[in-house]
């Protein structure tokens, strides 16, 4: 794990970097290398692809080159299904070995038809038939990652721009990950080549988001700089992320990092990050190989939402856990990752293993982070001016549990071992409300509602005409559906017929649920489904526990 000696060498080194750097020239590049390239309309006004953060995600982590077209449609069936795409993940990115090795003979990339039998056309037309949007994997340089260290000839961009760019934006692609996988090259080139690409994917007139990664095959600083954002929308500021909680990388070595080393490296770099333009401290690993523990998964999806870093997952969606999907789906969480202000956190404090993070909100809240990196528990304590924040009552709620409270001084946590506690702290004001949706039975297109809004233990559920209500909001947290500040409960006895309902969060497995990839919702201690009653949809029907069918009675989705 790295000193606070090393993360201020780090810092350093960055500062030197941006003076180096300073001015550097993007130069034009050559033409298309075999044929004529297609004629390019002026460049158009095209919309700010990524106003916020994009969330998604990415074939890589779990995956590999291991993919096909069946994969990927599944994943975006999943992505709807789980509740994923209604909390806000919009891009299937469809990362390295999709392509063949050689371009066809008028010069254009071929997908490799055993992957992908009907062609990426149709594969965006899937994606986006599911309401999601394309992403897709080229390189600058000779080869991709897989081409370059299989030892196979390459599909490099270099001197194809132009007609690349038309043919992703023919097949509908929304999003492009650039990734330069060669040690050799200097922040130069790399930038002279990310900007030809960039300027062509424009040209288009598709707003296509443009995601660079300079770092794939160099040490964690050299390539490093804060020009970036001058024609891509969001860029990699580490080495790959190992699915670790640290891996000791050293920051000048040539080595995958873990949670904490990447924090170190991001963190210097805050003022490069804005609307539009976002340091991307790599791909989530929450739930990819289950390597991380659940604490470390909620501290990890803590420091990227805390950095308003790109948000793309990178696990199974197909084969989730509840509290993988809990982690993923926090809406609070993804609240201050999406937070318009768009700023990166600032390590207001660090004590070496407890550090404190704070980072403004737009509606003049902070988003404060309390960080223990330690392998044992610790208490974390700061002030509120500290975290930015004036004298008078402020209130609080920790958006992985639930606590609220009001505070006139400090906030203070009993923090695990890598774990964090997230706090949104609003001056003097009412606690903001968690972030919910509605259920809505595919039946009947009414909503799970807890009637007049009654919170006493025990109260059943139904169906009732969508409204705005907060007795119809639910919100996710540790694989549980809360409404009014209870929990959806079933007795823990419960058979098929039982009727589902409302009680104190307990934290058993009576109120943990899972969403399937047919839209059913399970118990997890039941094995049974959330069911409208005899598939009746009149106002005011039941809501009750039967054995799962995946009939429209038993399917549901967030709105």
């Amino acid at each position: 794990m790295s000193s606070p000696t090393v993360r201020r060498w780090a810092a350093a080194c960055v500062a030197t970097l941006s003076l180096l750097t300073a001015g550097l020239a993007v130069g034009a590049g050559p033409a298309s290398a075999v044929g004529p390239a297609p004629a390019a309309a002026p460049p158009p006004t095209v919309e700010e692809p990524a106003p916020l953060p994009p969330l998604g995600w990415n074939s890589w982590n779990t995956f590999y080159c291991g993919i096909d077209e069946g994969m990927v449609r599944q994943t975006a069936d999943a992505m709807v299904s789980s509740g994923m795409a209604a909390a806000g993940y919009q891009y299937v990115v469809v990362d390295d070995c999709w392509m063949r090795d050689t371009r066809d003979a008028s010069g254009n990339l071929q997908v490799r038809a055993d992957r992908f039998p009907s062609g990426m056309k149709a594969l965006g037309d899937y994606i986006h038939g599911k309401g999601l949007k394309f992403g897709i994997y080229h390189a600058p340089r000779e080869k991709t990652c897989d081409q370059y260290f299989g030892n196979r000839p390459g599909t490099s961009s270099n001197g194809y721009e132009t007609r690349d760019a038309n043919l992703f934006a023919s097949w509908g692609v929304d999003y492009v990950k650039h990734d330069w996988c060669d040690p050799r090259g200097s922040v130069t080139e790399q930038a002279t080549l990310f900007a030809r690409f960039g300027s062509a994917l424009k040209a288009t007139g598709r707003p296509i988001v443009y995601s660079i990664n300079p770092n794939s095959a160099h040490s964690n600083t050299a390539p490093t700089y804060p020009g970036w954002g001058s024609f891509a929308d969001m860029w990699r500021t580490s080495e790959d992320l190992d699915d670790a909680w640290s891996t000791g990388c050293a920051p000048t070595a040539d080595c995958f990092v873990g949670i904490t080393e990447a924090l170190d490296i991001i963190e210097p770099m805050r003022e490069w990050t804005r609307p539009g333009q976002y340091n991307d401290p790599d791909m989530l690993m929450v739930g990819v190989r289950g390597s991380l523990n659940p604490t470390e998964n909620r501290a990890h999806m803590t420091m990227w939402a805390m950095l308003s870093a790109p948000l793309i997952a990178g696990n199974d969606l197909r084969n989730m856990t509840a509290d993988v999907r809990a982690v993923l789906t926090n809406r609070d969480v993804l609240a201050i990752d999406q937070d318009p202000l768009v700023r990166q956190a600032d390590r207001v404090r660090d004590d070496g293993e407890a550090e404190v993070w704070a980072k403004p909100l737009a509606d003049g809240s902070v988003a404060v982070a309390l960080l223990n990196r330690g392998g044992g528990a610790r208490s974390i304590s700061t002030t509120l001016g500290q975290v930015g924040l004036g004298s008078g009552t402020h209130t609080y709620r920790e958006l992985w549990t639930g606590a609220t409270g009001t505070t006139a001084g400090s906030l203070s946590a009993q923090v695990p071992a890598h774990g964090a506690a997230l706090y949104r702290v609003t001056p003097g004001g009412v606690v903001t409300p968690p972030t919910g949706s509605t259920l809505v039975s595919a039946a009947s297109g009414r909503c799970l509602d807890v009637p007049a809004s009654a919170t006493a233990n025990g109260t059943g559920l139904v169906i009732w005409d969508c409204g705005t209500g907060a007795n119809q909001q639910w919100t996710e947290s540790a694989g549980t559906l809360r409404s009014l500040g209870k929990c959806l409960d079933a007795p823990p006895s419960a058979v098929a017929g039982t009727r589902v309902q409302l009680w104190d969060c307990n934290g058993g497995t009576n109120q943990q649920w899972t969403a399937q990839g047919d839209g059913t919702i399970r118990g997890v201690r039941s094995g049974l489904c959330l069911d409208v009653d005899r598939n009746l949809t009149a106002n005011n029907t039941a809501v009750l526990l039967w054995h799962c069918s995946g009939a429209a009675n038993q399917r549901w989705s967030r709105r």
